[in-house]
């Protein structure tokens, strides 16, 4: 964990995290992809993240599904 990860920064925190991002300029060295195949592989990430979720979301779904299904047979048990 970095000295500037907190999960309420003080004054002097956030003070010091502005000087060394404007010091370092990152957003002068993020420039993406610039060869064609560059720019392939990083549409296919974006399409397998996107991928990655959506699966996730879809396995959510099923388990918050029997979720209830199994609060629903507790209740009618009187557990």
């Amino acid at each position: 964990m970095s000295k500037y990860h907190r999960l309420a920064w003080d004054d002097e925190a956030r003070e010091k995290a502005r000087e060394e991002i404007n010091k370092n300029k990152p957003w002068l060295k993020s420039t993406g992809a610039k060869s064609k195949k560059g720019k392939e592989i990083s549409k296919m990430n974006a399409l397998k993240n996107d991928y990655v979720l959506h699966s996730l979301m879809k396995e959510l779904e099923v388990l918050l599904k029997r979720q209830k299904e199994m609060n629903s047979s507790l209740q009618n048990n009187n557990f």
